[in-house]
């Protein structure tokens, strides 16, 4: 679809040329010089849209409208606060997992995950926050060990209670539903033994989500935690919900060597909890977590620059570390490790999940442009889908929205 074409289809949707339709929802991302300067915006967004889902970054905003009749009164309060749209950017990653039996799987996912059900099995983070997951029917057999699993962190009571079964593997985490399909389901913990920081959790980062009891304790605390993230100069996520705003750092950018900052991440956690309570925010501590992806690899370099251009991410800084991030840390971390080549036939066996890659249409054909030109190979093509294997087969398909 030509950008001409995305902009007449947006107009259609009653949208200005800031929004595209991503993943079924009208989504704007809006530049910012300032995490002050974002939630600046998403308090103003919030007034216009209270049901809006806003993420507010280091870089700049992103808002998501299901009353589309809003985009152009949040456009015009970007406008008078100099905040420039750039909807090339968008996207939104899901996965698909395909069974024999959804019936059978569906459950132990959804109480993995702790996410809501929704139509044509599809489960979903009630934050918005992590991937959804849908469950696709599949009569292939696939009985190997597949390349690609799922990490998911929650509070340590919140995995008790899942009741999953007895984990194993190396770190005594793996579960596996019917067909095989895995998940560590990681415990996570508070970040320290300070009573000042006890409103976050370990998850892989550091979260801690706020319940509040009117839009304005929310606009007040997310840009409270928005101005004192901006002072210690740290790239704080802040996402609004109705009713919450959950504060993150992003995984492992709580520590030094993550973030390569000269920040104290503990000492500016108790100044942003000090503020929160004192505004009267309430902390809930089930609701912290982080899901990521982990792929398998022969030739885990190769199969990295696949991943890196289809999904414009970057490398963790860390040369120890396979992560790639995205750079508005908005989408899933992907982690790659080594698998022993000479398991021919579990390289050879298609996986059980794909990744599903949404993005507007005028730069979809740039993406599949760019995974091509990354090692990738187009398997199938049509009606704005493209289904893309990587060098060793794991398959992105890429999804043009409006």
């Amino acid at each position: 679809m030509s950008s001409a074409s995305s902009t007449g289809a947006s107009s259609a949707h009653g949208l200005g040329t800031d929004w595209r339709v991503v993943d079924g929802v009208a989504t704007a991302w809006f530049e910012a010089s300032s995490l002050a300067a974002g939630a600046a915006l998403a308090g103003r967004a919030l007034e216009l849209a209270p049901d809006a889902v806003v993420d507010v970054r280091a870089t700049g905003v992103r808002v998501r409208l299901d009353a589309v009749e809003h985009a152009e009164a949040v456009s015009a309060a970007a406008r008078e606060t100099g905040l420039r749209p750039d909807p090339a950017v968008l996207q939104a990653l899901g996965v698909v997992l395909e069974s024999p039996d959804p019936s059978t799987v569906t459950p132990f996912w959804q109480r993995a995950l702790d996410y809501a059900s929704g139509e044509e099995g599809v489960l979903t983070d009630p934050l918005g926050r992590d991937p959804s997951l849908r469950v696709r029917r599949s009569g292939e057999s696939r009985p190997l060990r597949q390349r690609i699993h799922l990490d998911v962190v929650r509070p340590a009571s919140a995995v008790e209670q899942a009741d999953l079964g007895e984990p194993s593997g190396p770190y005594g985490v793996r579960l596996a539903d019917a067909d095989g399909n895995e998940v560590d389901l990681v415990p996570g913990d508070a970040i320290g033994e300070d009573a000042g920081t006890s409103d976050w959790h370990a998850v892989f980062g550091a979260m801690a989500c706020y319940r509040v009891a009117s839009p304005e304790q929310q606009r007040d605390l997310a840009l409270a935690a928005a101005v004192l993230a901006d002072d210690a100069g740290f790239p704080l996520l802040v996402d609004l919900r109705p009713g919450l705003v959950v504060l993150d750092s992003g995984k492992d950018q709580g520590e030094a060597d993550a973030h390569g900052l000269d920040v104290d991440f503990p000492a500016l956690a108790a100044r942003v909890q000090a503020a929160a309570r004192e505004l009267g925010a309430t902390a809930d501590p089930a609701l912290p977590r982080l899901v990521q992806l982990f792929l398998d690899a022969a030739d885990v370099a190769a199969v990295r620059a696949f991943w890196a251009a289809a999904l414009g991410y970057v490398h963790d800084r860390r040369e120890a570390l396979t992560d790639l991030v995205d750079p508005r840390r908005l989408g899933p971390v992907l982690a790659f490790q080594e698998i022993d080549t000479s398991e021919t036939e579990r390289l050879r066996q298609r996986n059980r999940f794909e990744i599903e890659l949404a993005v507007p249409g005028d730069v979809a054909q740039a993406r599949v442009d760019a995974a091509v030109a990354a090692g990738g190979r187009v398997l199938d093509a049509g009606d704005g889908r493209w289904c893309v294997a990587d060098p060793e087969g794991n398959e992105l398909v890429v999804v043009a929205g409006a």
